[in-house]
């Protein structure tokens, strides 16, 4: 194996945001049975320095593939479409609207009912945008597009947080 092959030639995977994780679970578990360090142990130092590597890169492979927005957001990187998260935030003024909307409703929730209510909320729009990201990538291919949708989850995911922040200090 090559330590410059992208994640998914690793799996083994078409580069897709589509992924079985079933499948990918067990590969990684294949893979790192077979390239674990303590496999080499007595093996000599070159072969021991090339399991800690493969361990390394294949774990640093599996933590993006399985995480859906690190999966499109590596998706876009291999087809030069740079992120840009901290330099690029445009973004359509609806979904800036709806951010706004929903800090405010965040600042005025006074209940566990509230927040509950947000958290699913969120929810709803994070498998909605996912549904998106998919489409975008595996049939349209339109990495700009993936691109921009990648900085619109991100502000998402970073509220769903927000949100649960909240409710785990109600819960103390």
């Amino acid at each position: 194996m090559n330590l410059q092959s992208t994640d998914f030639d690793i799996f083994g995977l078409n580069p897709r945001f589509a992924v079985d994780r079933a499948a990918l679970d067990q590969r990684w578990k294949d893979l790192q049975r077979e390239a674990h360090p303590d496999r080499f142990a007595t093996a000599d130092a070159q072969a021991q320095r090339q399991a800690m590597q493969w361990s390394v890169r294949i774990n640093e492979a599996y933590q993006r593939l399985k995480d859906p927005l690190k999966r499109a957001a590596y998706l876009c990187e291999l087809h030069g479409a740079a992120i840009e998260a901290e330099n690029n935030t445009a973004m359509p003024k609806a979904f800036l609207m709806q951010q706004m909307q929903w800090r405010e409703e965040l600042e005025e929730a006074d209940g566990l009912a509230d927040l509950e209510r947000m958290a699913d909320e969120v929810a709803a729009a994070r498998r909605a945008m996912l549904q998106g990201l998919q489409t975008t990538a595996d049939e349209q291919r339109d990495w700009p597009a993936l691109a921009q949708q990648v900085r619109a989850l991100m502000f998402v995911e970073r509220f769903a947080s927000d949100v649960e922040n909240r409710i785990d200090l109600l819960g103390q």
